[in-house]
């Protein structure tokens, strides 16, 4: 994995806590231990009876707990012929236990005010959570009872369901996107058949039709016992309590068979192999994959800053040699590192413009790896990297969840979740000599498999003709698995009783200053002393919204070009002193707002301020790099109308705001309109509209009120000037609801959107009730819509509904992606549930629920500096009280299902709200034209 990826996975810092465990074989405890950076992770580590291993974190300063419970299995894990089921076991794992419900353990987590999920990949599958501190025990009553008491619940009935889903995540998420296929088709050639690593972690759809739910039963009882788990929990915990519950719960769960780690298995090419795949893509790919080390092995680091060197951001040689030469529209470098063999992957998006194909261009990056030989490993290469480190393990701090996680995976797989010194080591010691080795051994003149990806029909392109085939797979015929028993446990207690939750705790809604500086622009700032960082964020009314009718995308460009050279700094110097600093600034758009962010360690803001007044005040604006901007932008526009779901939300803006509103486009605006700039209007609208006439700011750091506002002085010195926002709109006015039909031919899904406009944002009016309201229909994971069509119909991996609204505009809508075949069906139940929802509003149960989602998740929302900087920018956007949480919450506590369901009645009529469908039309059309809606054939201007 590249520098930043390895420093994300492993250095996370955090103050954990010793305890004596009631019943254990081993306890570690580890305090006041540190690195030549002045880092400790003091931690407790603990193994049950039944080889349960338990760590430990404390973390008070938000009163909320997050629990990740990790077994160490994933797809490597499985035989030829059943790739999947790691991943198939991710679902079952939400389908109720003995004694929890089906669809239950989504509901109580989200109905106690938290968030949960799980997540496979080769190596290990983890579950998580986290809730309000009161939660805890409730939520170890759950972790527990899947892992000790899930057998009995897998009926046929959930398997054949989530069966149906995991082919819909499959087909949403790789078959029916571009490029979706590159990372299967490339380790089916890397790696011999039948390493663990030759298939994807979800898995061939013809294996999963292969099994039956007896396979699955046996594939969780070898696995999924507690000898082949960590339990993480972090947070505000009670060192007592916690260490009673866990003993409790998962101490009488038995021992599963005996799991010892896999031997890492390193492969070597013996042959360059070239594979072409034909795709719905734009843009060709080129991707050339060495294979390399495993995760831990001394090499890794070197070879990690290896690809930081080589193409990471602008200062890589791939930038220079590809990106900025007009040759490529992206180009990468990256070493993913997995337990047992790691890749080394060189990825360029070709330019069309530029007239190259792929061999063209496989020639260059060859020729930039040469460079790289010559020129060898300069200081700051090494500079940038040992800054990325720091930068890397303060940011880290900053989440709970993170540390957990972090914790977790380092204990999965090296048996010590402390590993920050060590990373800090490994890395600091990295020296050009190691580099350079690494490359030579690894890289130059070595095999790889060698991926071009076309578009359809197009195999010309490619690097050379395809000299791989994947071999046949040797299946052997699966052997009828037994029926597996569910073991039995003996408790002192009733599991079947929902432990109740403990105290509701205080949730401080961030306090903050205010200010207004000399040059107009209104301050809002909060101490956070968590971390010695500094998160700056400055926002500019406007945006999109000044761009002329002919011109959208001027805005997003001039943004863009903000990102570029200065009148002191070429791009490469900028990024270059960015960089060893482990600063970053950034421009963009997002709506009606210019935005400026800021990320710094606080020790180095004053000389990452000194470079954000460089850019902001003396950008160079040059012709070569907007020609490089502006080309970019179109070969990324001509990729994105490939998929499918841009396609949709372009046609629901398009249907429901108008084509010819500058709204209802993106923000980068249209192939026509982004062809009409100039670099002249760029500079002419810096001119015009850079200006803090509507400028605010806000500030999540460590310093003071005085610090921060000297560290912001420089900003008195901008020039205010005046202008206008206009939003004068005539929308489209419909008498019925009306059929929009996308074409996109040989799409194995659909993307189906029911929308109407709808209320703009408030926070205690009609949009915020509205929201209060849409929860039990698609809000929620357990709403009516996700769970008719995931679990019920088993037509999509997920349906959801919302309401969205900004200062102007607002529409609702229900969108999913369903399977191809089963489109109109899922278009009819769509209709039901609005339909039954409109006319017969929600119940008192669900009433509960939301209420209870809606107050207790308020511990949630203000952890990390960045939740505080959303929820001061939602304050100054909106012109907020203080106390509008507080309002929100009496709101949600006093308001009656009567005033919720007459909104229903008012906001989901059927009659105000219009369809948009994108899919193949030859499996469609028949489908479509069976339904009683008119059909209008719509065309998304490029």
């Amino acid at each position: 994995m590249s520098v930043k990826l390895a420093l994300k996975q492993f250095l996370v810092v955090s103050a954990l806590f010793s305890l004596m465990a009631c019943q254990q074989n081993a306890t570690t405890s580890q305090a006041d231990t540190s690195n030549q950076e002045g880092i400790s992770i003091p931690y407790e580590k603990y193994t049950l009876d039944n080889g349960l291993t338990v760590i430990l974190h404390e973390d008070s300063s938000d009163p909320l707990v997050h629990v990740d419970v990790t077994y160490h299995v994933g797809s490597a894990r499985e035989e030829v012929g059943k790739s999947g089921f790691a991943h198939f076991f991710e679902h079952m794992m939400f389908q109720g236990s003995q004694h929890v419900d089906d669809e239950q353990h989504f509901k109580i987590v989200t109905e106690a005010g938290g968030s949960m999920n799980g997540t496979t990949n080769s190596d290990r599958t983890n579950y998580y959570q986290t809730v309000p501190s009161n939660q805890l025990e409730k939520v170890l009553w759950l972790e527990a009872d899947r892992m000790g008491f899930l057998l009995e619940a897998v009926t046929q009935k959930k398997f054949e369901v989530q069966r149906e889903t995991v082919k819909n995540e499959r087909a949403q998420r790789v078959d029916n996107q571009p490029y979706g296929l590159r990372h299967e088709r490339t380790i089916e050639a890397l790696f011999p058949s039948g390493h663990p690593y030759s298939w994807s972690t979800i898995g061939y759809v013809e294996d999963l039709d292969r099994v039956d739910v007896n396979d699955l039963k046996a594939f969780f009882k070898r696995w999924y016992g507690p000898n082949n788990a960590v339990l993480t929990i972090g947070g505000d915990i009670d060192k007592v309590k916690t260490r009673q519950w866990v003993e409790k719960y998962f101490g009488t769960i038995p021992k599963g068979p005996e799991v010892k780690n896999d031997e890492p298995e390193q492969v070597e090419l013996n042959e360059t192999r070239y594979i072409t795949l034909e795709d719905k893509v734009h843009l060709p790919l080129l991707q050339m994959t060495f294979p390399t080390v495993y995760a831990r092995h001394p090499d890794e680091a070197p070879l990690d800053v290896l690809a930081d060197i080589l193409g990471s951001g602008k200062t890589s040689l791939f930038y220079k040699n590809l990106v900025k030469s007009g040759l490529a529209v992206q180009a990468a470098v990256a070493h993913p590192c997995r337990e047992l063999a790691c890749e080394f992957q060189l990825l360029a998006l070709a330019n069309p413009a530029a007239g190259v194909n792929l061999k063209q261009l496989k020639q260059v990056v060859h020729d930039t790896l040469a460079e790289f030989e010559q020129r060898g490993v300069l200081p700051d290469d090494l500079t940038r990297t040992k800054s990325s480190i720091e930068v890397s393990t303060v940011f880290g701090l900053q989440s709970v969840a993170g540390k957990v996680s972090t914790l977790a995976a380092n204990e999965t797989f090296y048996g010590e979740p402390d590993l920050v010194a060590e990373d800090i080591a490994r890395y600091n010691s990295v020296t050009a000599e190691d580099v350079m080795r690494v490359y030579k051994k690894y890289v130059k003149d070595k095999h790889a498999v060698v991926l071009s990806v076309v578009p359809k029909g197009q195999t010309q392109l490619g690097v050379a003709e395809q000299n791989y085939q994947m071999p046949a797979r040797e299946i052997t015929p699966p052997s009828q698995e037994d029926s597996v028993a569910q073991p039995v446990i003996d408790d002192s207690f009733d599991r079947s009783i929902m432990p109740a939750a403990g105290e509701i705790p205080a949730v401080k809604v961030p306090e903050y200053w205010e200010s207004k500086m000399a040059s107009g622009i209104t301050v809002l700032g909060v101490h956070n002393d968590e971390t010695p960082t500094t998160i700056l964020s400055l926002a500019l009314e406007g945006g999109m919204l000044l761009d002329p009718p002919d011109k959208a995308g001027l805005a997003s460009m001039t943004m863009h070009m903000m990102n570029e050279s200065t009148v002191n700094f070429t791009n490469e110097e900028m990024a270059n002193a960015l960089a060893k600093l482990g600063s970053s600034i950034q421009f963009s758009t997002s709506g009606r707002y210019m935005q400026v962010q800021v990320s710094s360690l606080t020790k180095n803001l004053s000389e990452t301020m000194e470079l954000l007044k460089e850019k902001m005040f003396r950008p160079a604006f040059l012709k070569t790099d907007f020609e490089r901007l502006k080309e970019r932008t179109l070969q990324s526009m001509q990729q994105q109308v490939k998929d499918p779901v841009f396609l949709a939300d372009r046609g629901r803006d398009e249907v429901l705001f108008g084509k010819d509103n500058r709204v209802s486009l993106p923000n980068e605006g249209t192939m026509v309109t982004v062809e009409n700039l100039t670099l002249e209007d760029v500079k002419a609208f810096y001119d015009k509209y850079w200006s803090p006439y509507m400028a605010k700011a806000i500030s999540v750091t460590d310093l003071s009120q005085p610090e921060l506002t000297r560290q912001l002085a420089f900003l008195n010195e901008w020039d205010q000037k005046e202008y206008e926002i206009s939003e004068q709109y005539q929308f489209p006015e419909y008498d019925k609801t009306n059929l929009f039909f996308i074409e996109h031919p040989e799409a194995v899904q659909s993307v189906v959107v029911v929308a109407k406009r709808g209320p703009t944002y408030d926070a205690t009016g009609e949009f915020f009730k509205s929201r209060l309201m849409n929860f039990p229909l698609g809000g929620a994971f357990n709403s009516r819509i996700n769970l008719n069509l995931r679990e019920d119909k088993g037509y999509a991996y997920g349906a959801r509904s919302h309401f969205s609204g900004g200062k102007s505009l607002g529409f609702f809508e229900v969108g999913s992606n369903v399977t191809a075949a089963n489109t109109a069906d899922a278009l009819k139940e769509i209709i039901k549930e609005l339909d039954t929802y409109q006319s017969e509003g929600m119940t008192k149960q669900e009433m509960a629920f939301m209420r209870n989602a809606f107050t207790l998740s308020d511990a949630l929302k203000y952890e990390t500096p960045l939740n505080k900087v959303r929820f001061l920018r939602q304050l100054q956007a909106f012109e907020l009280e203080d106390n509008y949480p507080k309002q929100q919450i009496e709101i949600i506590n006093t308001i009656s299902l009567d005033e919720l369901n007459e909104l229903a009645s008012e906001q989901l009529k059927l009659e105000d709200m219009q369809i948009i469908v994108v899919g193949d039309k030859v499996v469609l059309e028949q489908q479509l034209k069976a339904l009683s809606f008119p059909i209008t054939h719509l065309t998304i201007q490029q």
